[in-house]
């Protein structure tokens, strides 16, 4: 008879870590391009500003620089990793996929087929085992989906210590004279390392689909351009997100009255700020990243989340929910405890 091995009895955050391009993008330069300006995007979005990646940098650079803050602020060596998942529906490269590249560039410093810096020593690679590399793509869900499956590989013995980033460069799929999307799209990264432990630190994942609005959020060929049927978006997170938001909680074994950190998808703040009434969090904290980040897709969760942390606004050893939802049309989430400091 097959044997399975005895996992951890959970898995917890144990460090975060972020990464945005230096390139800042004003309401007032996008305002350049298309017609609209400062005072109608802030109305309708929240949004003030964004950050935009140079076209030499890939989703998989941004996705290394920020596993490797989270593994700096988790005090983990890049070798006791054990498993990589990267949540991103922007990579152009198919193989290596994006885990394996960040994979490869946390152990040797450089991108796979990139020379290494002159006066430093070629990395020996032979022999050695590098950790399991998977891709996720749910787009705005992705991250959700990540943690759900690093938690399920820790506590069934695939993996001990996981890096799990949400990695997106959007503005390489933005259409720069659609005014409906190209007030929202940004770039960035953010990371969280999971490691095993003696008691859940991560709850269930609760993760679906809305059959009925599939097509709302697209990047399709051969225009390879991000669209959305905004309408359709906005009446879903309205009317029913609070009621999926609920299902993950409720499958935590915790309420809402114990959650103290509210970490949504940042699509909109005007989906937001309602979201967190609906749940009755609004007093909460209420990570609203959306203003200075813009819509990064599967990192917005945890961009916000390492950015909020880092600056001290997240206590420490909390629940706090993440939920995403987006393109495909999918949604996930999972109450998770907030690291110690």
């Amino acid at each position: 008879m097959l044997s399975l091995p005895a996992g951890a009895a959970g898995s917890r955050i144990v460090g975060l870590g972020h990464h945005q391009p230096a390139r800042v993008m004003t309401n007032d330069d996008v305002a350049e391009l298309v017609e609209t300006n400062d005072e109608w995007i802030r109305s309708r979005t929240g949004i003030i500003t964004r950050h935009v990646a140079a076209d030499d940098v890939t989703v998989a650079d941004m996705a290394t620089a920020a596993a490797e803050h989270a593994l700096t602020d988790a005090g983990v060596a890049n070798d006791d990793v054990d498993l990589v998942i990267v949540a991103t529906t922007t990579a152009m490269d198919r193989s290596p996929n994006t885990a394996g590249r960040v994979a490869y560039a946390l152990r040797t410093g450089v991108q796979p087929g990139a020379s290494t810096p002159e006066g430093e020593e070629e990395p020996d690679l032979r022999g050695v085992v590098g950790p399991g590399v998977i891709d996720v793509n749910t787009a705005c869900s992705g991250f959700a989906y990540a943690v759900g499956l690093a938690d399920q590989a820790i506590r069934t013995g695939s993996a001990r210590t996981a890096v799990v980033v949400g990695s997106e460069k959007l503005t390489a799929v933005t259409d720069w004279f659609d005014r409906s999307t190209c007030i929202l799209t940004a770039d960035g990264a953010g990371a969280a390392v999971l490691q095993a432990a003696d008691s859940p630190g991560v709850g269930q994942v609760v993760w679906g689909s809305e059959p009925e609005i599939t097509p709302a959020v697209r990047i399709e060929a051969p225009a390879e351009r991000f669209a959305q049927d905004g309408r359709a978006v906005f009446k879903w997170a309205i009317t029913r997100a609070a009621e999926r938001a609920r299902r993950v909680v409720e499958a935590s074994g915790l309420t809402l009255d114990d959650v103290e950190v509210l970490v949504a998808h940042q699509a909109n703040l005007r989906i937001i700020e309602p979201l967190a009434k609906s749940l009755g969090l609004e007093d909460r904290v209420v990570v609203s990243d959306i203003t200075e980040s813009g819509n990064t897709s599967a990192a917005s969760i945890p961009l916000g989340l390492s950015k909020w942390w880092h600056d001290g606004r997240i206590p420490a050893g909390v629940p706090a929910l993440l939920f995403g939802f987006g393109g495909g049309f999918t949604w996930a989430g999972q109450v998770v405890t907030t690291p110690q400091r």
